[in-house]
């Protein structure tokens, strides 16, 4: 191959993962003021990245938002060069990346890549490249949706979806922080719920869940973390005290639930809807910083459910829309 060439993967229509993700020779992106080339070792695929190939977000568009895109917002690798205004000290740093493929057509399924200086966090020196793969869209969501309003010493949690990428790194925060957390999952995911660190771990179809959680809790879990705020929009104001919060990523099984505006109000449940995507700097400042620290502390090990070749990204899109699915999907560049 070209020296000036890499190879990347690459979709420019909307549809199965198979059928319109294609592998490619593409030029080494350029590096731009204030941006950085990284050389990736890891792309994390999320479901986001799977949804977004599909079309089916953001909501009410027809057509990709660019005529190639390659695809993945997560990855990690090595700075290989630095733009205008870049400290030239930043070349050979370990890095993780965030919104590698947000709102730009670039993402991190391909060799490399070049982002905005900030979006490419040093590493600890002691972070795999696996891990720091994990820390994108899974780990700042997991980090603010847990710790962003402070610690949680003294305090009792409910982490629905427990297994998944998100809420198995939000039970080792929680617990990290001096939390008493209550998880929800399959069956099938209590041994991978309970090696987080859960307390107590329930089926979430268990039609006693919330009498369940309230005799652990009489007066209620200080903060939920939700993934499926939709299906448990009637769950939840059961199981939180007064004046306690709850944090919700996600409700892909039911996007337009009806809410029951009179249990929420009279308990002054606060609601903190999260798009990691657009967080705000000062915020997700706070969430990195937790994530490096509680990784120092030995506290945080990401799990990894599946890791694939760059030509495998089409099952690796696949994958993170399994049912069941523990751990975070990476492919290997």
């Amino acid at each position: 191959m070209d020296a000036s060439m890499m190879k990347a993967i690459t979709y420019s229509e909307f549809g199965v993962s198979t059928e319109v993700l294609k592998v490619k020779e593409l030029p080494i992106p350029k590096v731009g003021k204030d941006e950085v080339l990284v050389a990736l070792e890891f792309s994390g695929s999320n479901p986001s990245d799977a949804k977004a190939r599909i079309g089916r977000i953001p909501p009410g568009i027809t057509k990709p938002q660019f005529e190639q895109i390659v695809p993945n917002s997560d990855g990690s690798g090595t700075i290989t060069a630095v733009g205008e205004g870049v400290n030239e000290n930043r070349i050979g740093q370990r890095v993780w990346i965030w919104n590698g493929q947000w709102q730009r057509p670039n993402g991190t399924a391909a060799e490399y890549i070049s982002v905005l200086s900030a979006q490419a966090v040093e590493m600890p020196e002691d972070m795999s490249f696996e891990t720091g793969a994990c820390l994108g869209i899974p780990g700042l969501t997991a980090s603010y949706c847990t710790l962003g309003d402070g610690a949680l010493g003294g305090k009792t949690v409910f982490v629905s979806g427990g297994a998944g990428a998100v809420g198995h790194t939000c039970i080792q925060l929680a617990k990290w922080s001096g939390a008493t957390v209550i998880a929800s999952g399959s069956e099938n995911g209590f041994e991978h719920i309970r090696e987080a660190g859960a307390d107590h771990v329930f089926d979430y179809r268990d039609p006693d869940l919330s009498k369940k959680i309230l005799d652990i809790c009489p007066s209620g879990v200080d903060r939920a973390i939700e993934v499926e705020f939709g299906e448990n929009v009637n769950l939840l104001h059961k199981i939180v005290r007064q004046n306690g919060e709850i944090s919700t990523y996600g409700g892909a099984k039911n996007m337009n639930p009806a809410f029951p505006f009179g249990p929420y109000l009279f308990k002054a449940i606060k609601i903190n809807i999260v798009l990691i995507y657009i967080l705000p700097k000062k915020e997700r400042d706070i969430a990195i910083k937790a994530l490096h620290d509680a990784h120092s502390d030995g506290a945080l090990k990401t799990a990894v459910g599946n890791v694939f070749s760059l030509e495998e990204c089409a099952k690796s899109h696949d994958a993170t829309l399994t049912p069941g699915r523990r751990g975070s999907v990476l492919i290997k560049i």
